[in-house]
């Protein structure tokens, strides 16, 4: 199956929300866990019981695994392969993007489905160009994995780049066409998402590219329901909502955080 037609299945079976885990340090101390690998390792594993075949998506946060060093990438490998073992989808926020034989060196380790460290799907960055995705893009369709594009970010700078002009439209318009073409009429939905906050505050723009909407901002950064069937409207089917402390901070305790994350997908299911 493609990574649309997997994403759609798990949104169905599951509900929207993704769940991020995010073992920055101040969460690792809030669970009474050290800042190193022993924290990191008993922080992932009660995520991977907590999550691994309840939720839709998770999305680990690379960086913190990696400030680790090669421990703790050894800790998020095992992570994503514990959780894909049970269905859940791994979305790696690793946000790369480089050109030629680089980003062909990333897609492989990523989303070749023979990699160590392989996911269903993982975050780009495209302002190094569109085409410098390129590679992303084909390793992606060759091995049934996705690519979120960031587009329309919920960071406050990000409007710098996003709503710059480019000709007669702006940088992010210009991503969300490129994203629409490279979907076509796929179904239920293609395998290229888009990153669209949900604190971008505007509404006008056209989200619909018949991809996976990957929607961070939404929780303890200040993104509501509300926001979210504002901004989205007709695609919010497509509407990924991704949230990691307001669900992380009912932890270290599973059934709390398993609760929590139910609690998301109905406020979500509900709206």
């Amino acid at each position: 199956m493609s990574f649309g037609s997997r994403a759609a299945a798990a949104m169905q079976a599951y509900g929207p929300a993704c769940i991020g885990i995010d073992p920055h340090a101040n969460l690792l101390e809030q669970w009474g866990l050290g800042d190193d690998v022993d924290g990191l390792e008993r922080f992932a594993a009660t995520c991977v019981e907590a999550f691994a075949g309840r939720v839709a998506f998770v999305k680990p946060q690379s960086a913190f695994f990696e400030r680790f060093g090669a421990r703790g990438v050894a800790v998020l490998e095992r992570t994503v392969a514990d959780l894909r073992h049970t269905g859940t989808l791994v979305v790696l926020d690793v946000k790369r993007g480089d050109i030629d034989s680089t980003a062909r060196a990333y897609a492989d380790a990523y989303l070749d489905e023979d990699a160590p460290m392989a996911v269903d799907a993982i975050t780009v960055s495209p302002f190094l160009g569109f085409g410098s995705l390129t590679p992303f893009f084909e390793v992606a369709e060759l091995n049934d994995a996705g690519v979120f594009v960031l587009a329309l970010t919920s960071n406050a700078d990000g409007h710098e780049v996003q709503h710059a002009r480019r000709g007669d439209t702006t940088v992010a318009g210009d991503v969300l066409a490129r994203l629409r073409a490279l979907n076509g009429d796929a179904r239920p939905m293609g395998p290229f998402g888009a990153v669209v906050g949900a604190t971008i505050g505007d509404a006008d723009w056209d989200l619909d590219i018949n991809g996976p909407l990957l929607v961070p901002g939404f929780g303890a950064q200040g993104g509501t329901v509300a926001d979210i069937r504002r901004l989205f409207g007709s695609v919010l089917d497509h509407v990924i909502p991704s949230t990691s402390r307001q669900v992380l901070a009912a932890g270290p305790d599973v059934a709390a955080l398993r609760a929590s994350a139910a609690s998301v997908n109905a406020e979500l299911v509900g709206s």
